[in-house]
């Protein structure tokens, strides 16, 4: 009975090769001393290969999921950074014409307010003036115009447009966002393709400023 308690206690649970075996190799030969020596190795590495499952169980459980959660951590925080700033030290404030009967001109004029601008809101019954002023052809008009310090901004741009103009400060009038595409700022609906964004030079050339 004690020697089978003795030999429960010494067997290895993941090799074949039990206690009690490698003690008759031990007492045996030379060539039996070999194979003790073999055998003693063989159950050795095979306890090893227990631990390292055990190990990479343990990681696969507790490891990973705190890995994926970290992660999900620095991905928000770069997706934060990643959204548009105003330049520091650039006075927010906009103006806004627009006709008194159009309603997507209020809607662009609630996000950029969302956005941080302090808008003032200009209607007017005369936009034809305003775009001549600014030289803005037919082909880039939108509904409303927005003036930000010496620059004209056409349309329903988004912030992304605007924030590129005042940190890089281009030599030109304005820019445009043609027409009223569908999911532009203050429009609705589904975004359909790239917004197509076009700069106004001083001698009146149409450039491409950026696609969003």
């Amino acid at each position: 009975m004690e020697e089978q308690k003795n030999l429960k206690k010494e067997d290895c649970p993941h090799c074949q090769i039990s206690s009690k075996i490698i003690e008759q190799l031990k007492e045996s030969g030379s060539n039996k001393r070999e194979e003790y020596i073999v055998k003693k190795e063989q159950k050795e590495k095979g306890r090893m290969a227990v631990i390292r499952r055990q190990k990479i169980g343990r990681f696969l459980k507790f490891g990973v999921p705190a890995l994926l959660f970290l992660g999900l951590i620095v991905f928000g925080g770069w997706q934060y950074g990643k959204r548009p700033v105003l330049p520091k030290g650039e006075k927010q404030k906009i103006a806004v014409f627009f006709s008194p009967t159009c309603s997507c001109c209020h809607e662009y004029v609630n996000y950029l307010k969302k956005e941080g601008f302090a808008v003032e809101e200009k209607q007017t019954q005369d936009m034809l003036s305003l775009k001549e002023k600014y030289g803005i052809s037919s082909e880039m008009e939108s509904c409303h115009t927005a003036v930000i310090g010496d620059y004209f901004i056409e349309g329903h741009m988004p912030i992304e447009a605007i924030k590129k103009l005042l940190e890089e400060k281009p030599d030109i009038l304005g820019i445009a966002l043609p027409g009223m595409p569908q999911g532009s700022p203050g429009m609705g609906g589904i975004k359909k393709e790239a917004f197509k964004i076009y700069g106004l030079s001083k001698v009146g050339e149409i450039l491409e400023f950026m696609n969003l």
